[in-house]
């Protein structure tokens, strides 16, 4: 370990880069494998690689929560994993943006444009609307679906992650005014909501399947709402992840008032997840 002259903490040589492209290797080469159909040797290329990754995860952060813990952090470094917080959370915006704007150009673009050409010359008696699973007529084939309604499950997990946006807000101040019972409780029950979130997620997902036939394959509403929704719960995994070992930190002891930016990280995280749900449940299902 090694310090700059005006305090700026270098970090020594690690093998946790090396050992993260080594865990990347494998899992994309047993992914390739694997949709390639070359087995047994896919899944196991895919499982060290998922091994490897583990390891990694929990290798690297436990130096930088040691390094943290340790007071080797100053406010110069704070600022840094500042910026490169922000310009994590912007490139998830982008991401989540790419697909909101496929939905608004399929639906406000590409639907009218079909609409417009001469159907008996393409899909004779095709109709121009939202939701559509594309150029297929019969309400009764078994390609038809239903939406899924607005007021059910999805306005029941809006609830859920606008609550767990104040628990967490909440659990921050309590962080700030060093009460660490009310941080561990409040922060106990965002963890809790976003477990909930996922668990009525899972079962929306299994009724769209088994009673509405929506699914990935319905056409370019089940593809756009498949992978806005799956994405966003993939983001809610990754978050609530996050959220359970900043409790366990917390429960340890970690994070002064003055010196918490794990914490706050996690919390700017979550408040995107919230935010792109809010958007979600307006596009997605209220104005379907």
């Amino acid at each position: 370990m090694s310090t700059a002259p005006g305090g700026y903490y270098f970090a020594p040589p690690s093998k946790w880069p090396v050992v993260g492209s080594t865990a990347l290797f494998f899992f994309a080469s047993g992914m390739v494998m694997w949709m390639n159909d070359i087995q047994p040797v896919g899944f196991l290329s895919l499982a060290l690689g998922f091994a490897i990754l583990i390891y990694m995860l929990f290798g690297w952060f436990g130096v930088v929560i040691h390094e943290s813990e340790s007071g080797l952090y100053n406010k110069q470094l704070d600022v840094s994993y500042r910026w490169s917080m922000s310009w994590f959370i912007f490139s998830e915006v982008m991401f989540f943006a790419a697909f909101f704007g496929a939905l608004f150009y399929a639906r406000v673009f590409s639907v009218p444009w079909l609409g417009d050409f001469d159907n008996a010359l393409i899909w004779q008696g095709y109709g121009a609307k939202w939701p559509t699973a594309g150029p297929y007529l019969d309400a009764n084939a078994d390609y038809a679906f239903k939406t899924m309604g607005a007021w059910g499950i999805p306005a029941i997990n809006t609830l859920l992650l606008l609550a767990s946006g104040v628990t967490v807000t909440i659990a921050h101040h309590a962080l700030i005014a060093n009460n660490r019972s009310r941080l561990i409780l409040f922060l106990f029950l965002t963890v809790v909501l976003g477990a909930v979130f996922l668990a009525l997620q899972v079962y929306e997902y299994a009724h769209a399947y088994s009673d509405l036939n929506l699914k990935l394959t319905s056409g370019v509403f089940g593809s756009t709402f498949f992978m806005l929704t799956g994405f966003h719960g993939f983001h809610v995994t990754l978050g609530a992840i996050m959220l359970t070992v900043i409790l366990f930190r917390c429960i340890k002891g970690h994070f002064k008032p003055d010196h918490h930016f794990g914490f706050e990280a996690v919390a700017w995280y979550w408040h995107f997840v919230d935010v792109v749900w809010l958007g979600l449940f307006i596009f997605v299902y209220v104005l379907v």
